[in-house]
């Protein structure tokens, strides 16, 4: 991750959030009256989201535009429900809006660096057979096995600030083209990286991450969407150039006391043509020993 200092602006954060959720409501679908004439902005009005929230217009705005954040639970969770949040969106509401212990960070702005426990190296080293690698914070790579590094890059010979699937999908054409939808790779890289934005807003490295990444317009265009998900299980389909197109899942680990380290495992159906292809990529890494075990 670079090491830039730049602070994120939580309020400002909060607020382009809920605005952001106000706009993808549609008011006829939710029984609120058409008073006629064509709306300024899409979604929902402050009025209207207050009226369905039951607190007062006054109440709604402080809150969007971040004047206090001593908000109770009672209003996020009413402002919450009117929005229709997921619990992921609600978790990043409540960081946003609620007071929390801000961690310091001297000096340059770094945070000390991730480390991978002996225990979580030896898990990953013996998932031989499947893509498997650990991302920190700010999804940055922080250990790997071979054919992780087979399927997607040879992390190994990567400087260290590029060892980022953020920074890779922005700035890596190679690493970009893998991905069959590579548009929505992006999003879901985005939205990871809002979630952890979300637990870490005071985080320097963090708002300098993002910062060069909206320097990309289309991750600036998908970053301004707001969205918010962890990154728990799902699939990919990949286009390698030497074994071909192959589908896998993956499903995420992540220890409960350190909640910043993810361990993320592909799955592929048995006898598919997906598995076969994850054969032939496991015996070429054999061949041209690609990637390392670990960072």
């Amino acid at each position: 991750m670079l090491g830039r200092s730049v602070t994120i602006d939580r309020r400002a954060e909060l607020g382009e959030f809920l605005r952001s959720r106000r706009a993808r409501l549609n008011p006829a679908e939710l029984g609120l009256p058409d008073y006629g004439g064509r709306r300024r902005v899409p979604g929902l009005r402050r009025e209207e989201l207050a009226l369905l929230a039951g607190v007062s217009v006054d109440h709604y705005v402080r809150l969007e535009q971040g004047r206090t954040l001593q908000f109770s639970e009672e209003v996020l969770d009413a402002v919450a429900g009117a929005l229709r949040l997921d619990p992921t969106e609600r978790d990043h509401l409540y960081r946003l809006a609620r007071p929390y212990h801000q961690q310091v960070y001297q000096g340059s702005g770094r945070r000390e660096p991730q480390r991978v426990r002996p225990g979580l190296r030896r898990l990953l080293d013996g998932a031989s057979d499947v893509p498997a690698y650990v991302v920190g914070l700010g999804t940055d790579l922080l250990a790997w096995n071979q054919l992780a590094s087979a399927l997607l890059t040879d992390f190994g010979a990567l400087p260290p600030h590029e060892r980022n699937l953020a920074w890779l999908v922005c700035h890596d054409e190679g690493f970009r083209t893998l991905f069959a939808d590579p548009a929505a790779k992006m999003a879901d890289i985005a939205a990871y990286l809002r979630f952890d934005v979300g637990r870490h807003p005071a985080d320097p490295a963090l708002g300098a991450l993002v910062e060069d990444l909206c320097r990309n317009p289309e991750f600036a265009e998908v970053w301004a969407r707001h969205d918010v998900r962890d990154k728990t299980h799902g699939g990919y389909t990949y286009r390698h150039p030497v074994v071909g197109e192959l589908t896998l899942d993956y499903e995420t680990l992540r220890a409960p006391d350190d909640p910043d380290q993810a361990l993320i495992m592909h799955t592929v159906p048995a006898d598919s043509p997906s598995e076969a292809a994850l054969r032939l990529l496991a015996a070429w890494a054999q061949t041209v020993r690609v990637g390392q075990t670990a960072s």
